[in-house]
């Protein structure tokens, strides 16, 4: 079992379609690796700190993952970009 991150933009969404679009990733990630997958929980519904928080929190997250799930409209979105070069400059398997 591979652990997965999810990296998704979420400004401008409600809880529940950022939940949607994580279980999207989620069915995708699986069918891409044929094989179940343990997702490190990057979605918080009770954040309040600052972005740069959020992103600091979610660059630990993807240290310990296998893969990377990056969802449509990823490249638009700053903390999304960041996650994507860290991905990319450390050898994480990625999803796009």
């Amino acid at each position: 079992m591979k652990n997965l991150f999810i990296s998704q933009p979420m400004h401008g969404k409600s809880d529940e379609e950022i939940l949607s679009e994580r279980k999207k990733a989620i069915r995708t990630a699986e069918n891409s690796l044929g094989e179940p997958v343990k997702v490190l929980e990057s979605f918080s519904q009770n954040f309040n700190g600052k972005p740069l928080q959020f992103l600091a929190k979610n660059i630990g997250l993807l240290a310990q993952a296998d893969v990377a799930y990056f969802a449509p409209g990823w490249e638009s979105a700053r903390g999304c970009k960041i996650e994507h070069e860290c991905s990319v400059q450390y050898g994480i398997t990625r999803i796009e």
